[in-house]
Protein backbone atom coordinates (compact mmCIF):
# COMPACT_ATOMS: atom_id res chain seq x y z
CA UNK A 1 0.00 0.00 0.00
CA UNK A 2 1.28 3.75 -0.92
CA UNK A 3 1.00 6.04 2.09
CA UNK A 4 1.64 9.98 1.91
CA UNK A 5 1.19 13.18 4.38
CA UNK A 6 -1.88 14.28 5.34
CA UNK A 7 -0.02 17.54 3.71
CA UNK A 8 0.55 16.20 0.34
CA UNK A 9 -2.99 14.24 -0.12
CA UNK A 10 -4.72 17.68 0.78
CA UNK A 11 -3.20 18.88 -1.97
CA UNK A 12 -5.78 17.69 -4.07
CA UNK A 13 -8.51 20.22 -3.04
CA UNK A 14 -8.76 22.99 -5.51
CA UNK A 15 -10.33 26.40 -4.85
CA UNK A 16 -14.29 25.92 -5.67
CA UNK A 17 -13.84 22.68 -4.56
CA UNK A 18 -16.95 20.54 -2.34
CA UNK A 19 -15.42 18.97 0.46
CA UNK A 20 -17.48 16.30 2.62
CA UNK A 21 -16.17 15.26 6.25
CA UNK A 22 -16.49 12.25 7.82
CA UNK A 23 -18.92 12.15 10.21
CA UNK A 24 -19.36 12.65 13.98
CA UNK A 25 -16.57 11.14 16.18
CA UNK A 26 -15.45 10.03 12.96
CA UNK A 27 -14.21 13.57 11.58
CA UNK A 28 -10.12 12.98 10.49
CA UNK A 29 -8.66 15.51 12.74
CA UNK A 30 -5.57 15.51 11.27
CA UNK A 31 -7.05 15.76 7.08
CA UNK A 32 -8.90 18.59 8.62
CA UNK A 33 -5.67 20.54 10.04
CA UNK A 34 -4.04 19.76 6.92
CA UNK A 35 -6.47 21.67 5.02
CA UNK A 36 -7.45 24.45 7.20
CA UNK A 37 -3.35 25.05 7.16
CA UNK A 38 -3.81 25.50 3.43
CA UNK A 39 -6.38 28.39 3.72
CA UNK A 40 -3.91 31.01 2.55
CA UNK A 41 -3.97 29.22 -0.59
CA UNK A 42 -7.83 28.55 -1.31
CA UNK A 43 -10.90 30.10 -2.08
CA UNK A 44 -14.57 29.88 -1.66
CA UNK A 45 -14.36 25.96 -0.98
CA UNK A 46 -17.53 24.76 -0.16
CA UNK A 47 -17.88 21.79 3.24
CA UNK A 48 -20.41 19.83 3.06
CA UNK A 49 -20.61 17.28 6.76
CA UNK A 50 -22.97 15.50 9.35
CA UNK A 51 -23.17 16.90 12.91
CA UNK A 52 -19.25 16.53 13.10
CA UNK A 53 -17.03 16.52 17.09
CA UNK A 54 -13.85 17.75 17.54
CA UNK A 55 -12.64 21.64 16.21
CA UNK A 56 -14.38 23.23 13.23
CA UNK A 57 -11.15 25.41 12.50
CA UNK A 58 -12.89 26.40 8.96
CA UNK A 59 -15.97 27.92 10.20
CA UNK A 60 -13.72 30.87 11.76
CA UNK A 61 -14.09 34.28 10.73
CA UNK A 62 -10.51 34.53 9.27
CA UNK A 63 -10.99 31.64 6.89
CA UNK A 64 -14.89 32.66 5.53
CA UNK A 65 -13.56 33.55 1.92
CA UNK A 66 -11.86 30.53 2.31
CA UNK A 67 -14.52 27.90 3.64
CA UNK A 68 -17.94 28.24 3.42
CA UNK A 69 -20.19 24.93 5.44
CA UNK A 70 -23.49 23.95 4.59
CA UNK A 71 -23.70 21.59 7.29
CA UNK A 72 -26.26 18.81 7.25
CA UNK A 73 -26.85 19.18 11.05
CA UNK A 74 -25.90 22.14 13.45
CA UNK A 75 -23.35 20.45 15.52
CA UNK A 76 -22.13 22.15 18.74
CA UNK A 77 -18.29 23.33 17.07
CA UNK A 78 -20.59 25.26 14.18
CA UNK A 79 -23.27 26.73 15.82
CA UNK A 80 -21.82 29.91 16.47
CA UNK A 81 -21.11 30.05 12.47
CA UNK A 82 -24.48 29.30 11.60
CA UNK A 83 -26.06 31.31 13.72
CA UNK A 84 -23.94 34.49 12.23
CA UNK A 85 -24.24 33.54 8.73
CA UNK A 86 -20.83 32.71 8.40
CA UNK A 87 -22.08 29.04 7.79
CA UNK A 88 -25.43 27.50 6.18
CA UNK A 89 -27.61 24.65 6.68
CA UNK A 90 -29.40 22.26 4.42
CA UNK A 91 -33.10 21.11 6.41
CA UNK A 92 -33.14 16.94 5.39
CA UNK A 93 -33.88 14.00 7.11
CA UNK A 94 -31.89 12.26 7.88
CA UNK A 95 -33.17 8.74 5.76
CA UNK A 96 -32.29 11.05 2.62
CA UNK A 97 -29.38 12.36 3.17
CA UNK A 98 -27.54 9.60 1.20
CA UNK A 99 -29.93 10.47 -1.95
CA UNK A 100 -28.32 13.81 -2.42
CA UNK A 101 -24.82 12.30 -2.80
CA UNK A 102 -25.84 9.09 -5.16
CA UNK A 103 -28.01 11.45 -7.34
CA UNK A 104 -25.47 14.01 -7.42
CA UNK A 105 -27.24 16.59 -6.59
CA UNK A 106 -24.53 17.69 -4.05
CA UNK A 107 -21.60 16.13 -6.19
CA UNK A 108 -18.47 15.86 -3.94
CA UNK A 109 -14.77 16.27 -5.09
CA UNK A 110 -12.66 15.47 -2.10
CA UNK A 111 -13.90 13.52 0.53
CA UNK A 112 -11.96 13.34 3.69
CA UNK A 113 -12.72 9.76 6.16
CA UNK A 114 -11.32 8.03 8.65
CA UNK A 115 -11.22 4.26 8.85
CA UNK A 116 -9.91 1.37 10.61
CA UNK A 117 -6.54 -0.58 9.63
CA UNK A 118 -7.28 -2.69 6.18
CA UNK A 119 -7.44 -6.23 7.13
CA UNK A 120 -5.50 -9.40 4.94
CA UNK A 121 -7.97 -8.74 1.90
CA UNK A 122 -7.59 -5.11 1.99
CA UNK A 123 -11.04 -4.61 3.52
CA UNK A 124 -11.53 -1.26 6.10
CA UNK A 125 -14.06 -0.09 8.30
CA UNK A 126 -15.73 2.75 8.50
CA UNK A 127 -15.99 2.06 12.37
CA UNK A 128 -18.22 4.41 14.36
CA UNK A 129 -20.00 6.50 11.80
CA UNK A 130 -21.69 4.80 8.75
CA UNK A 131 -24.07 7.12 7.95
CA UNK A 132 -24.07 8.65 4.72
CA UNK A 133 -20.11 8.43 4.64
CA UNK A 134 -20.80 5.30 2.26
CA UNK A 135 -22.59 6.73 -0.09
CA UNK A 136 -20.15 9.92 -0.63
CA UNK A 137 -16.84 7.01 -0.81
CA UNK A 138 -19.02 5.68 -4.03
CA UNK A 139 -19.80 9.19 -5.64
CA UNK A 140 -17.19 10.88 -4.69
CA UNK A 141 -14.40 12.00 -7.33
CA UNK A 142 -11.41 12.20 -4.57
CA UNK A 143 -11.42 10.15 -1.20
CA UNK A 144 -8.65 10.69 1.40
CA UNK A 145 -8.58 7.86 4.27
CA UNK A 146 -7.17 8.79 7.28
CA UNK A 147 -5.98 4.99 8.40
CA UNK A 148 -6.31 5.10 12.15
CA UNK A 149 -5.19 1.58 14.17
CA UNK A 150 -7.48 3.53 17.13
CA UNK A 151 -11.02 3.15 14.80
CA UNK A 152 -12.94 -0.04 15.97
CA UNK A 153 -13.72 -2.35 12.85
CA UNK A 154 -17.49 -2.50 12.71
CA UNK A 155 -19.97 -5.19 10.75
CA UNK A 156 -22.06 -3.79 8.37
CA UNK A 157 -22.45 -1.58 5.85
CA UNK A 158 -19.27 0.10 6.34
CA UNK A 159 -16.58 -2.65 5.00
CA UNK A 160 -14.26 -0.48 2.29
CA UNK A 161 -11.64 -1.48 -0.27
CA UNK A 162 -8.62 0.43 -0.27
CA UNK A 163 -8.96 0.67 -4.13
CA UNK A 164 -11.58 3.02 -3.38
CA UNK A 165 -9.05 5.40 -1.52
CA UNK A 166 -7.24 7.53 -3.86
CA UNK A 167 -4.79 8.34 -1.25
CA UNK A 168 -4.08 7.09 2.42
CA UNK A 169 -2.30 8.57 5.37
CA UNK A 170 -1.11 6.40 8.64
CA UNK A 171 -2.10 8.36 11.82
CA UNK A 172 -2.97 6.84 15.22
CA UNK A 173 -5.00 8.86 17.18
CA UNK A 174 -7.76 8.73 19.98
CA UNK A 175 -11.45 8.34 18.46
CA UNK A 176 -13.18 11.60 19.72
CA UNK A 177 -14.71 10.56 23.53
CA UNK A 178 -18.07 12.48 24.12
CA UNK A 179 -18.60 13.32 27.97
CA UNK A 180 -22.21 13.16 29.32
CA UNK A 181 -22.71 15.09 32.60
CA UNK A 182 -24.50 12.84 35.72
CA UNK A 183 -28.79 12.92 35.56
CA UNK A 184 -29.98 15.10 36.86
CA UNK A 185 -33.12 14.41 39.56
CA UNK A 186 -35.31 16.19 36.49
CA UNK A 187 -33.71 13.80 34.50
CA UNK A 188 -34.07 10.79 36.04
CA UNK A 189 -37.85 11.45 36.64
CA UNK A 190 -38.17 11.72 32.82
CA UNK A 191 -36.07 9.05 32.73
CA UNK A 192 -38.54 7.03 34.83
CA UNK A 193 -41.78 8.45 33.57
CA UNK A 194 -40.35 7.41 29.51
CA UNK A 195 -39.10 3.81 31.11
CA UNK A 196 -42.71 3.21 32.43
CA UNK A 197 -43.86 3.37 28.63
CA UNK A 198 -41.66 0.32 27.44
CA UNK A 199 -42.60 -2.74 27.33
CA UNK A 200 -41.11 -6.00 27.73
CA UNK A 201 -39.62 -7.19 24.10
CA UNK A 202 -39.60 -3.41 22.37
CA UNK A 203 -37.09 -2.01 19.93
CA UNK A 204 -35.67 1.35 21.32
CA UNK A 205 -34.55 4.12 19.46
CA UNK A 206 -32.59 7.07 21.57
CA UNK A 207 -29.89 9.90 20.80
CA UNK A 208 -27.02 10.27 23.40
CA UNK A 209 -26.99 13.04 26.68
CA UNK A 210 -28.55 13.06 29.98
CA UNK A 211 -32.57 11.82 29.04
CA UNK A 212 -31.44 9.09 27.33
CA UNK A 213 -29.04 8.08 30.06
CA UNK A 214 -31.55 8.23 32.32
CA UNK A 215 -34.22 5.99 30.44
CA UNK A 216 -31.55 3.40 29.82
CA UNK A 217 -30.55 3.12 33.44
CA UNK A 218 -34.08 2.70 34.56
CA UNK A 219 -34.69 -0.07 32.28
CA UNK A 220 -32.42 -2.56 33.68
CA UNK A 221 -35.77 -4.86 34.95
CA UNK A 222 -37.27 -4.99 31.35
CA UNK A 223 -36.56 -8.32 28.90
CA UNK A 224 -35.54 -8.87 25.14
CA UNK A 225 -35.13 -5.29 24.21
CA UNK A 226 -34.01 -4.69 21.03
CA UNK A 227 -31.95 -1.67 19.44
CA UNK A 228 -32.21 -0.12 15.90
CA UNK A 229 -31.69 3.77 16.68
CA UNK A 230 -29.06 6.32 15.25
CA UNK A 231 -27.01 6.21 17.60
CA UNK A 232 -24.80 3.81 19.55
CA UNK A 233 -23.81 4.85 22.86
CA UNK A 234 -22.61 4.26 26.43
CA UNK A 235 -25.79 3.53 28.25
CA UNK A 236 -26.57 0.32 25.81
CA UNK A 237 -23.36 -1.29 27.01
CA UNK A 238 -24.63 -2.18 30.45
CA UNK A 239 -28.18 -3.20 29.35
CA UNK A 240 -26.04 -5.83 26.81
CA UNK A 241 -23.88 -7.12 29.25
CA UNK A 242 -26.65 -7.70 31.75
CA UNK A 243 -29.22 -9.81 29.14
CA UNK A 244 -31.69 -6.73 29.32
CA UNK A 245 -30.99 -5.88 25.01
CA UNK A 246 -30.85 -9.40 23.32
CA UNK A 247 -32.72 -8.61 20.34
CA UNK A 248 -34.41 -11.40 20.39
CA UNK A 249 -38.44 -10.06 19.51
CA UNK A 250 -37.01 -8.23 16.50
CA UNK A 251 -38.54 -9.11 13.53
CA UNK A 252 -35.13 -7.41 11.09
CA UNK A 253 -31.89 -7.46 12.20
CA UNK A 254 -33.02 -10.29 15.27
CA UNK A 255 -30.34 -10.73 17.88
CA UNK A 256 -28.46 -7.62 16.65
CA UNK A 257 -27.66 -3.75 17.77
CA UNK A 258 -28.60 -1.59 14.70
CA UNK A 259 -26.92 2.08 14.54
CA UNK A 260 -25.71 4.38 12.13
CA UNK A 261 -22.85 5.99 14.02
CA UNK A 262 -21.40 5.53 17.93
CA UNK A 263 -20.93 8.58 20.41
CA UNK A 264 -18.99 7.47 23.63
CA UNK A 265 -15.56 6.81 25.33
CA UNK A 266 -12.86 4.49 24.70
CA UNK A 267 -14.70 1.94 26.28
CA UNK A 268 -17.97 2.30 24.55
CA UNK A 269 -15.44 2.08 21.04
CA UNK A 270 -13.91 -1.20 22.46
CA UNK A 271 -16.81 -2.75 23.25
CA UNK A 272 -17.26 -1.87 19.18
CA UNK A 273 -14.64 -3.63 17.88
CA UNK A 274 -15.06 -6.45 15.93
CA UNK A 275 -18.58 -7.34 18.16
CA UNK A 276 -20.68 -9.24 15.89
CA UNK A 277 -23.74 -8.18 18.12
CA UNK A 278 -23.11 -4.44 16.92
CA UNK A 279 -24.24 -4.28 12.91
CA UNK A 280 -23.60 -0.78 11.67
CA UNK A 281 -25.83 0.57 8.57
CA UNK A 282 -26.13 3.27 5.59
CA UNK A 283 -28.22 6.08 7.43
CA UNK A 284 -30.70 5.10 5.03
CA UNK A 285 -31.54 1.41 6.34
CA UNK A 286 -31.46 2.92 9.57
CA UNK A 287 -33.80 5.57 9.32
CA UNK A 288 -36.41 4.14 6.62
CA UNK A 289 -39.75 4.21 8.01
CA UNK A 290 -40.35 1.19 6.13
CA UNK A 291 -37.67 -0.81 7.64
CA UNK A 292 -38.16 0.65 11.54
CA UNK A 293 -41.92 0.19 11.62
CA UNK A 294 -40.95 -3.70 10.58
CA UNK A 295 -39.95 -4.26 14.68
CA UNK A 296 -42.95 -4.99 16.81
CA UNK A 297 -42.95 -2.27 19.56
CA UNK A 298 -40.94 0.52 18.64
CA UNK A 299 -40.20 2.95 21.29
CA UNK A 300 -38.49 6.19 20.16
CA UNK A 301 -37.18 8.80 22.17
CA UNK A 302 -36.88 12.19 21.02
CA UNK A 303 -36.34 15.33 22.69
CA UNK A 304 -37.84 19.38 22.04
CA UNK A 305 -36.78 22.88 22.29
CA UNK A 306 -40.34 23.45 23.09
CA UNK A 307 -43.43 22.73 22.03
CA UNK A 308 -46.92 24.82 21.67
CA UNK A 309 -50.07 23.70 23.42
CA UNK A 310 -50.88 22.23 20.25
CA UNK A 311 -48.52 19.99 19.78
CA UNK A 312 -46.25 20.99 17.34
CA UNK A 313 -42.46 20.23 18.66
CA UNK A 314 -39.74 22.82 17.36
CA UNK A 315 -36.04 20.59 17.92
CA UNK A 316 -34.23 22.59 15.77
CA UNK A 317 -34.10 25.67 16.33
CA UNK A 318 -34.27 28.89 18.89
CA UNK A 319 -36.91 31.16 17.32
CA UNK A 320 -34.74 31.81 13.72
CA UNK A 321 -31.53 30.80 15.36
CA UNK A 322 -30.56 27.23 14.29
CA UNK A 323 -29.61 24.80 17.24
CA UNK A 324 -29.09 21.71 15.50
CA UNK A 325 -31.33 19.66 12.48
CA UNK A 326 -34.22 17.97 11.52
CA UNK A 327 -32.17 15.07 11.88
CA UNK A 328 -33.86 11.10 12.09
CA UNK A 329 -36.83 12.62 14.57
CA UNK A 330 -39.80 12.52 12.24
CA UNK A 331 -38.24 9.33 10.40
CA UNK A 332 -38.26 7.65 13.54
CA UNK A 333 -41.62 9.35 15.39
CA UNK A 334 -43.67 8.17 11.90
CA UNK A 335 -41.65 4.01 11.99
CA UNK A 336 -43.03 4.07 15.80
CA UNK A 337 -46.08 5.39 14.71
CA UNK A 338 -46.35 2.71 12.36
CA UNK A 339 -45.02 -0.13 14.40
CA UNK A 340 -47.67 -2.71 15.43
CA UNK A 341 -47.75 -1.62 19.20
CA UNK A 342 -44.89 1.21 18.69
CA UNK A 343 -44.60 4.56 20.61
CA UNK A 344 -43.56 8.19 19.68
CA UNK A 345 -41.88 9.88 22.23
CA UNK A 346 -40.75 13.11 22.73
CA UNK A 347 -38.84 13.90 25.97
CA UNK A 348 -37.91 16.76 27.37
CA UNK A 349 -37.33 18.83 31.12
CA UNK A 350 -40.24 21.32 31.62
CA UNK A 351 -37.90 24.81 31.61
CA UNK A 352 -34.80 25.55 30.31
CA UNK A 353 -32.20 26.21 32.41
CA UNK A 354 -33.31 29.93 32.82
CA UNK A 355 -36.53 28.70 34.49
CA UNK A 356 -38.84 29.39 31.27
CA UNK A 357 -41.26 27.16 29.81
CA UNK A 358 -40.61 24.85 27.16
CA UNK A 359 -44.05 24.17 26.75
CA UNK A 360 -45.81 27.80 25.41
CA UNK A 361 -48.87 28.86 23.90
CA UNK A 362 -47.20 29.64 20.21
CA UNK A 363 -43.94 28.72 19.50
CA UNK A 364 -41.02 31.55 18.90
CA UNK A 365 -41.57 33.32 15.73
CA UNK A 366 -39.02 31.86 13.06
CA UNK A 367 -39.26 28.39 14.99
CA UNK A 368 -39.06 25.39 12.94
CA UNK A 369 -41.75 22.98 13.54
CA UNK A 370 -39.97 19.22 13.23
CA UNK A 371 -42.60 17.26 14.52
CA UNK A 372 -46.09 19.03 13.32
CA UNK A 373 -48.95 18.66 15.35
CA UNK A 374 -50.39 15.56 13.99
CA UNK A 375 -47.33 13.61 14.48
CA UNK A 376 -47.30 13.77 18.27
CA UNK A 377 -48.32 10.60 20.59
CA UNK A 378 -46.55 10.96 23.58
CA UNK A 379 -45.35 13.48 25.34
CA UNK A 380 -42.80 13.70 28.51
CA UNK A 381 -41.74 15.81 31.47
CA UNK A 382 -40.59 15.66 34.63
CA UNK A 383 -44.62 15.97 35.97
CA UNK A 384 -45.63 13.43 33.64
CA UNK A 385 -46.74 11.75 30.92
CA UNK A 386 -49.75 12.71 28.29
CA UNK A 387 -51.01 10.97 25.03
CA UNK A 388 -51.86 13.38 22.29
CA UNK A 389 -52.62 11.06 19.36
CA UNK A 390 -56.10 11.38 18.54
CA UNK A 391 -56.90 14.21 20.60
CA UNK A 392 -58.59 17.50 20.07
CA UNK A 393 -57.15 21.21 20.01
CA UNK A 394 -58.68 22.14 23.03
CA UNK A 395 -57.91 18.35 24.65
CA UNK A 396 -53.76 18.87 24.00
CA UNK A 397 -53.72 22.34 25.28
CA UNK A 398 -55.51 20.67 28.77
CA UNK A 399 -52.89 17.73 28.68
CA UNK A 400 -49.98 19.97 27.83
CA UNK A 401 -50.58 22.52 30.70
CA UNK A 402 -51.08 19.73 33.24
CA UNK A 403 -47.21 18.00 32.67
CA UNK A 404 -45.95 21.93 32.55
CA UNK A 405 -44.15 23.54 35.51
CA UNK A 406 -46.42 24.51 38.03
CA UNK A 407 -44.73 27.76 37.68
CA UNK A 408 -46.00 28.34 34.29
CA UNK A 409 -49.06 26.74 34.15
CA UNK A 410 -51.70 29.47 35.30
CA UNK A 411 -49.94 31.57 32.51
CA UNK A 412 -50.95 28.90 29.93
CA UNK A 413 -54.36 28.36 31.13
CA UNK A 414 -54.93 31.95 30.55
CA UNK A 415 -53.74 31.49 26.86
CA UNK A 416 -55.30 28.90 26.43
CA UNK A 417 -58.80 30.16 26.99
CA UNK A 418 -58.05 33.22 25.04
CA UNK A 419 -57.19 30.90 21.96
CA UNK A 420 -60.33 28.52 22.26
CA UNK A 421 -62.45 31.10 24.30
Amino acid sequence: MNYTTAEEAIKIIKSNDRVFIHSVAAAPKILIEAMVKRAVELKNVEIIHMHTEGQAEYVKPEYQNNFHLKSLFVGANVREATQSGRADYIPIFLSEIPILFRRKLLPVNVALVQVSPPDRFGYCSLGVSVDTTKAVIETAETVIAQINPSMPRTYGDGLIHISNFNFMIEHDSPIYEAKVSPPTEIDKKIGYHVASLIEDGATLQMGIGNIPNAVLASLTNHKRLGVHSEMFSDGLIPLIEKGVVTGEDKIIDRGKVVATFAMGCKSTYDFMDNNPVIKMKEVSYTNDVANIRKNKKVSAINSAIEIDLTGQVCADSIGTKHYSGVGGQIDFIRGASYSEGGKPIIAFPSVTTKGESKIVPYLKTGAGVVSTRANVHFIVTEYGVVDLFGKSMKERAELLTSIAHPDHREFLEKKFHERFK
